[in-house]
């Protein structure tokens, strides 16, 4: 069994090319598929070379060393996962891909049991089959694994730079920071930004920040007590903080919800904060 088993192998290696030619022959027009037979030259290049690394994976899973597959399999998923979520390309194109790789993998496979005969025992044909299966079941499961990964940290960088973009804090000197607040603040938006602030204010070595919201064009009374418990927070961690730009309907605003602003510095302007607080730009 081993050794018609290094038969198959070699045969397949011997093939791999070819095989990668026949499910090329496989594919129809996708509209903005990597995988369409019009994607173009660059795309069909790396399907080839990818494709190549496909056979050789599955190939290895006939192997006695068992550690090859799994080697192979991990370095494979990596790979593909990488490239599709680079070519924004969705798990389902990718499954039915890898339905016609098996297609094209097993066609060459009974080639070799036409080359063979006799020496190819019915037994053989079962275990490759299973094999073989098995193989691309685990591929798929793997490849899902690092896409679903890979996708994950994508989306945690842009959470982040949403995040910074929303609310960007930035550093006048060593450790005083301004807070300019841009645009229609709504609930959601404020829930984001208190959530945010305090955080990245101790990662930045923030001891006095400055909140100014000359460009804040609505605030509704929600939005108002977020702030405040936003300033509360920030008294909480030993950073001071001051209000700046503050209009007369914001102003209106907290007096009605009988917000204390006591205890927190407030100016008309950044310019004006920043001179009767004598910062010194770095």
């Amino acid at each position: 069994m081993v050794e018609i088993n290094q038969m198959l192998f070699d045969f397949l290696q011997e093939n791999i090319d070819n095989i990668t030619e026949e499910w090329l022959s496989y594919r129809e027009e996708i509209q903005g598929s990597i995988y369409s037979k019009s994607a173009g030259e660059k795309s069909e290049k790396s399907l080839r070379e990818q494709n190549r690394l496909t056979n050789l994976t599955i190939a290895s899973s006939l192997l006695e060393d068992k550690g090859i597959f799994e080697e192979n399999k991990k370095n494979w998923a990596l790979i593909v996962a990488q490239s599709r979520i680079h070519t924004r390309t969705p798990i389902y194109e990718v499954q039915e891909a890898l339905s016609k790789v098996r297609m094209a993998h097993w066609s060459f496979v009974e080639q070799f049991v036409e080359q063979q005969g006799e020496k190819v025992l019915r037994s053989d044909i079962l275990k490759w089959g299973i094999a073989i299966h098995k193989a691309f079941d685990e591929l798929l499961v793997e490849f899902s694994k690092r896409y679903d990964e890979l996708m994950h940290t994508r989306l945690n960088a842009q959470r982040i730079l949403i995040e910074e973009l929303n609310a960007p804090i930035i550093k006048l000197n060593q450790t005083v920071g301004v807070l300019p607040l841009i645009g229609d603040i709504d609930t959601s938006r404020v829930q984001s930004i208190a959530d945010y602030v305090p955080q990245k204010c101790v990662e930045l070595d923030v001891s006095h920040l400055f909140i100014d919201l000359s460009g804040v064009t609505l605030i509704d009374t929600m939005v108002a007590n977020h702030l405040y418990q936003m300033t509360q927070m920030l008294d909480l961690l030993g950073i001071q903080s001051s209000l700046t730009g503050i209009r007369p309907e914001i102003a209106q605003t907290s007096v009605q919800l009988g917000l204390d602003f006591s205890k927190i510095s407030t100016y008309g302007s950044l310019q004006l904060a920043m001179r009767k607080n004598l910062i010194v730009l770095s």
